[in-house]
């Protein structure tokens, strides 16, 4: 048998090839990217991851008890950020990050089921206690916070995810490149991809699949770790998985 030609003659009658050529090079760059509300988004967390995924390209609302302080802190940050209470930003969000402290964890998340209903809701809340010994793990009736959400909101995909982020790198204009990987926990591959697919968004940051939401209280309880590993040499740490 002979080899077939390398560069055959078009036959006339073959139909014209018409639409436009596929994209050589999809990426997730080239997928619009989903609507990230923040709930607390004007502490630090939030705000800070609220700025980044704004510098990558993804719509943001910033949520807060107070909407004039929401619109305010959405103002000073760069990209497509908008502000409002968090009743509105949990409407707003196809993705809804809750970035509140731990003593309103479940209030807040309670009194929004309604609103969050159907949505991946990232939850990146460290129960933490502080004491003249430094950081702990704090007790949590469900396991962690992240479990608590999954309780509290059951029509909701929750995703534990953004616990090791330094706020201070985050917020930090000279840092172009954020150097960690998230650690991404869920029950939901759909999910799970979803939001290691906006890490991967962020210059330096990589989003891995750290397990079922069940193991999420580890990972929670690691930044306690962090912290005492940042007083003692002065650093903003955050992790790094090898071989992956």
């Amino acid at each position: 048998m002979s080899a077939p030609d390398p560069d055959p003659t078009p036959d006339p009658a073959a139909p014209a090839a018409t639409g436009p050529a596929p994209d050589p090079d999809p990426t997730p760059d080239h997928v619009v990217p989903p609507v990230v509300a923040v709930l607390g988004g004007t502490g630090p967390q939030g705000r800070g991851l609220a700025r980044r995924l704004a510098l990558a390209g993804v719509p943001v609302v910033l949520g807060s008890r107070d909407a004039g302080r929401a619109a305010a802190a959405a103002a000073e940050l760069p990209g497509e950020v908008t502000g409002t209470d968090n009743a509105g930003a949990a409407r707003a969000g196809d993705v809804v990050v809750v970035a509140v402290p731990w003593e309103g964890h479940r209030e807040l998340l309670v009194d929004l089921a309604a609103d969050l209903a159907g949505k991946v809701v990232v939850d990146c809340v460290n129960p933490l206690g502080f004491d003249k010994g430094g950081a702990y793990a704090l007790p949590v009736e469900e396991g962690s916070a992240a479990q608590q959400a999954q309780a509290v909101l059951p029509d909701s995909r929750v995703v534990a995810a953004f616990h090791h982020v330094s706020a201070v790198l985050l917020l930090d204009e000279q840092v172009e490149e954020v150097d960690t990987d998230v650690l991404v926990l869920g029950d939901d591959r759909e999910a799970t991809d979803l939001v290691q697919a906006l890490a991967d968004r962020v210059p330096g940051m990589r989003g891995v699949y750290g397990g079922r939401l069940r193991n999420a209280h580890q990972v929670e309880a690691l930044t306690a770790n962090l912290i005492s590993i940042n007083r003692r040499y002065k650093a903003h740490a955050g992790l790094r998985i090898t071989d992956v």
